[in-house]
């Protein structure tokens, strides 16, 4: 891979600013279109059941979009054989908006290796799921430089490679730890800048409203950009200097402003699921028909109250 360089990265700022006026401004007089927003539930938050289970309570609970675990779907092909897991889907008429996840691929580690060997089932997996993405978040917690993110352009350019046989998109999630990829200005920089077709843009409200990132920084999306989002709350305690993972909340039960944020993403053309990602433990080992039923009770006022101005 060629063309990669610092200056691309420190003058991308100046570059998702340009026009960014004018197309919002366009966006703002268009209708909004939510006909295509729908509940998800993302295969961590019924982690501590097996892929059967956590998929038959969704489905009961009136689930049609589903993130599915890609261990938790490859241990139910073990044990009940190839292309098992897709019946299941259909059979219960869920839908794999997404897949997750792949960890370390943007920064050069020692894991880097057996990650990109995990990725090849992956995508190969999704796309038997039927899922034309995964989520590849940034958990780089070493200390970079500048000079770094040359390797991390040609490590995701190579990670795309690989999916891209599979029509699968890897979907750089930016994280509030991250030392490489850690709030939406820095997101869209690398993935504009590796320029491939098989690495997106996508939006986890938990890393945004909890981050670096600014409100403002929503205006730097160009419309179509957002491939994916995870939406959940931020809780108003701890503090968001000590707040974790586990800490995170259903919609509607922190400080986070959803409804705002959620129309300005309708507004850059976002019409698509709105997955559950929820890491307490108390959550994971709760039914999931119950949790599923929260999750569409939670997230579907913010599609009804979708501003249509």
């Amino acid at each position: 891979m060629s063309g990669f360089n610092r200056r691309d990265f420190m003058t991308g700022v100046g570059a998702l600013a340009a026009g960014a006026a004018s197309i919002g401004s366009m966006s703002a007089a268009r209708a909004a279109d939510t006909s295509g927003l729908i509940v998800c539930m993302h295969g961590v938050t019924s982690s501590e059941f097996d892929f059967r289970t956590a998929m038959e309570g969704w489905a009961r609970a009136g689930i049609k979009a589903v993130e599915p675990d890609l261990p938790k779907a490859r241990e139910w092909e073990m044990a009940n054989g190839k292309g098992s897991a897709r019946k299941l889907l259909d059979d219960l008429g869920l839908k794999a908006y997404s897949s997750t996840n792949q960890l370390s691929l943007e920064e050069s580690s020692p894991q880097r290796a057996k990650a990109l060997e995990d990725l090849k089932w992956k995508v190969e997996l999704a796309q038997a799921l039927g899922a034309d993405r995964i989520v590849a978040p940034s958990a780089a917690n070493q200390a970079h430089k500048l000079a770094d993110y040359d390797q991390v352009y040609e490590n995701l350019h190579e990670a795309a490679e690989i999916a891209k046989p599979h029509g699968v998109a890897l979907m750089l999630e930016f994280t509030r730890a991250s030392r490489l990829v850690g709030n939406v200005r820095t997101s869209l920089n690398v993935v504009r800048t590796v320029n491939h077709p098989n690495l997106k843009f996508m939006i986890d409200i938990y890393h945004f409203w909890a981050g670096t990132s600014k409100f403002e920084d929503l205006d730097l999306i160009n419309p179509g950009e957002v491939h994916h989002v995870h939406f959940e709350d931020t809780p108003a305690m701890p503090p968001i200097e000590v707040v974790e993972q586990k800490d995170r909340a259903y919609p509607g039960e922190g400080v986070a402003p959803l409804q705002r944020i959620l129309d300005k993403l309708v507004e850059k053309g976002y019409n698509r699921a709105l997955s559950l990602e929820l890491f307490d433990m108390e959550v994971r080992r709760t039914d999931p028909f119950v949790v599923a039923s929260k999750g569409l009770a939670t997230i579907t006022p913010y599609i009804q109250g979708v501003s249509r101005a």
